[in-house]
């Protein structure tokens, strides 16, 4: 019986961040008030969700124009080591942080950016340490050549 051909991760990552995101919102913030947080939060918020938005949608073009998947339930047909990836092994994931960030920001929600770290130690131990195995196991050297080039995040 031959492996799947995917990093069975069994999280979806947009999930998991939202799922913290929302506790922590809900939990404590202008907006379950009623109300917006202070200006200068919630544009500075506002911008960095924006900024963090294009540059995932930029990253999962990649995968796109690639020919590869971006679910990490899905096979990678190949390791993509330009644009994004060519700083970040995981631009996705780093931009779905950066955009919680945000938006924790934007909300006046200091409880959800106390539960990002929860979030981002669930993410790493859960779905990267799954899609590294996997890309390990597929890819051989040609990916273990990039992460030795190449940060996890940055």
């Amino acid at each position: 019986m031959s492996k799947p051909d995917h990093a069975g991760v069994r999280i979806p990552p947009p999930l998991c961040f939202f799922t913290f995101l929302a506790v922590g919102i809900l939990a404590n913030s202008a907006w379950v008030e009623g109300r917006l947080a202070a200006n200068y939060l919630t544009i500075s918020g506002a911008l960095i969700a924006a900024a963090s938005f294009v540059y995932l949608v930029l990253a999962a073009q990649k995968h796109r124009s690639a020919g590869s998947n971006v679910e990490p339930w899905k096979p990678t047909t190949t390791i993509i080591s330009d644009g994004a990836y060519k700083y970040s092994r995981n631009p996705i994931y780093l931009a779905m942080a950066v955009f919680y960030v945000g938006a924790a920001i934007a909300a006046g929600s200091w409880l959800a950016l106390l539960l990002l770290p929860a979030c981002l130690y669930i993410i790493r131990h859960y779905v990267i340490a799954r899609e590294e195995a996997y890309l390990e196991d597929k890819f051989g050297s040609e990916y273990l050549d990039y992460k030795k080039k190449v940060r996890r995040w940055i």
